[in-house]
């Protein structure tokens, strides 16, 4: 594989330079296939080599690069050495390449890739990582797709490096909130809509309570004094939240299936209502507390006094808020899991909410601190479906599952199958998360129906085309050729970059294990697939001589077992 020439390649360097073979194992890349001419595997970066705070200039590079590469020499793995641009180029030997690529592939399997030299000296980690979260008691709106969709490509490329992954659904089912839609279905609730469409209901109640606190104070005040009642334990009031967040959860679950997404734990804001007294108490026992005219209690994060920088971590009524729940939440899962690293996936917007929790966390004396980290992302717009105004996730999957099937009867090629829906809703899925991957999570982006559906093109259908169109290859000829195979019959311009885009499949784990940017994974599968679909129309199986045959079938086999591989990383299962 890949590493296994790397690690031939720097060795003869390390002779050369003087330097262990694992000081350049990173400096050696694979190089990305052109269209314009057949080029070198691999390249080593001679900048890395030198001093970076020396300027070196361009022609003193090329001179350094040129000497080193007269240094080397040709053997049975490497077949010609040359200089690029501030580069030193390697070629290995077709044949070898071939088999060893193709080999490999196939025997790690879901493996491949994740055995690099390039994770050899990667630690194994307790990672807990926190996504989607959405607030019991309101529908799943498209407003927490991208954190779902995020946290469970983050926890899936964690789990592939080998890491120990807590998922951790981190309901928001406590508040204020509560205390508004606790009065209100005392006023406006109705128990047998709550049993036939119980998160429709809730919602339709707490648009409704919430027109009546604007105009009316005194249901404010209820609210209020509910939510006192609950944090209070008051058992009436405690009783009608738990209906509320039960009957939640069991529709969250029903959609997290229909994503293909589980969890390890469902956790939520109300576990927190008593350790976040403890919190307060910590703080005050520190001399940290302070009480406002208001008679909230703030915490000065800059010590001088800066609006910015207080922190409000009680309400006047003696209540605790959002952020007092998550410093006990923090302090918690570091007890109960003693995490190395723990990972929040929200939207940019809580981007200085989670700077301050992990500051306080310091203040408070926790080291660790320094071990959370905020994934935060960009918003959708444009994901109305015809419903109106606020889209609900559901709504979303059904129109997306609607469209693909009009999409599939329209092609005249698409097969019989045994689970329409199935295949569509997979489709479907492919070309949402695809669309969202696809930049930097940072960014906001458009959401565009018609786009995302083309089969043709840098989309998540294209990918899932591929995926089946080489599947249905190994289904029509069979396995009776991947027994074995012979190498020169795979050495077509359209093969070769085939094989040395598969060795770079490494290098893009790794760079997206670095930024924990799905964006590396997305470009390279786009790629692969644009690869196999020029060799599937030049590089036929039918009518072939068997040799010729059995090796272009090893070769497609390859292309969709790692397509595959990266598909399930990005949360995508393969049709």
């Amino acid at each position: 594989m890949a590493c296994g020439f790397r690690r031939v390649i720097a060795c003869q360097l390390s002779r050369v330079l003087d330097l262990p073979p694992e000081n350049l194992i990173k400096s050696i890349s694979a190089v990305p296939i052109s269209k314009n001419e057949e080029t070198a595997d691999f390249q080593l970066s001679v900048d890395s080599l030198l001093e970076k705070d020396n300027d070196h200039s361009r022609p003193d590079i090329q001179v350094h690069a040129k000497r080193l590469a007269e240094k080397l020499r040709c053997d049975t793995v490497v077949s010609e050495i040359s200089t690029g641009e501030r580069t030193v180029n390697f070629k290995i030997n077709r044949e070898l390449l071939t088999k060893t690529v193709l080999q490999q592939v196939i025997e790690e399997g879901s493996k491949y890739g994740l055995k690099s030299e390039l994770f050899s000296d990667l630690p194994q980690k307790k990672i807990v990582v926190e996504f989607s979260s959405p607030n019991v008691a309101k529908k799943f709106h498209v407003g927490h797709l991208r954190s779902t969709i995020i946290g469970n490509f983050i926890a899936n490329l964690k789990e592939a490096l080998g890491h120990q992954v807590i998922r951790i659904n981190y309901l928001g089912d406590w508040g204020m909130q509560f205390g508004l839609l606790g009065t209100g279905f005392q006023l406006f609730g109705y128990e047998e809509k709550l049993q036939s469409n119980p998160l429709q209901h809730l919602f339709e109640v707490y648009v409704q309570v919430n027109k009546e606190a604007a105009d009316d104070k005194s249901v404010a005040k209820s609210a209020q004094e509910f939510f006192q009642r609950l944090e209070l334990g008051d058992v009436q009031a405690l009783s009608l939240w738990q209906k509320f967040r039960d009957l939640s959860i069991e529709e969250y679950i029903r959609i997290y299936k229909r994503l293909g997404i589980y969890f390890d734990e469902y956790s939520g804001e109300s576990f927190y209502r008593e350790k976040s007294q403890e919190v307060l108490k910590l703080l005050e026992s520190k001399g940290l507390l302070l009480k406002t005219i208001k008679g909230t209690a703030v915490v000065d994060l800059s010590g001088n006094g800066d609006p910015s920088s207080i922190f409000t971590v009680m309400r006047s009524d003696g209540t605790s808020l959002y952020a007092t729940r998550d410093l006990a939440a923090a302090i918690d899962r570091m007890d109960k899991y003693n995490f190395d690293t723990m990972i929040y996936v929200t939207d940019k917007g809580q981007k200085k909410h989670f700077q301050q929790v992990f500051q306080m966390l310091k203040i408070m004396g926790y080291d660790w601190a320094e071990r959370c980290q905020h994934v935060p992302f960009g918003v959708v717009q444009g994901m109305k479906t015809r419903r109106g105004d606020v889209t609900f996730l559901e709504d979303v999957l059904n129109e997306i599952q609607l469209r693909m099937l009009q999409n599939m009867a329209l092609i005249k090629t698409t097969k019989e199958l045994k689970n329409p829906q199935e295949t569509a809703e997979r489709v479907g899925l492919a070309a949402l998360i695809i669309q969202d991957f696809k930049g930097l999570l940072l960014s906001d982006y458009k959401f565009n129906w018609d786009r995302v559906f083309q089969s043709r093109g840098d989309t998540g259908v294209f990918l899932q085309y591929t995926h089946a169109r080489l599947h249905s290859l190994e289904e029509t000829f069979g396995c009776g050729y991947l027994n074995d195979f012979n190498t020169a019959c795979l050495q077509e311009p359209q093969s070769v970059s085939i094989l040395q885009h598969l060795l770079r499949f490494d290098e893009v784990l790794y760079r997206s294990s670095q930024d924990l940017q799905p964006r590396h994974i997305v470009s390279y599968l786009l790629t692969l697939s644009h690869l196999a679909a020029v060799a599937h129309k030049t590089l036929q199986i039918k009518d072939s001589p068997p040799e010729v045959a059995g090796a272009r079938l090893h070769l497609f086999k390859a292309v969709r077992s790692v397509l595959a591989n990266g598909m399930k990383l990005l949360g995508i299962t393969p049709s």
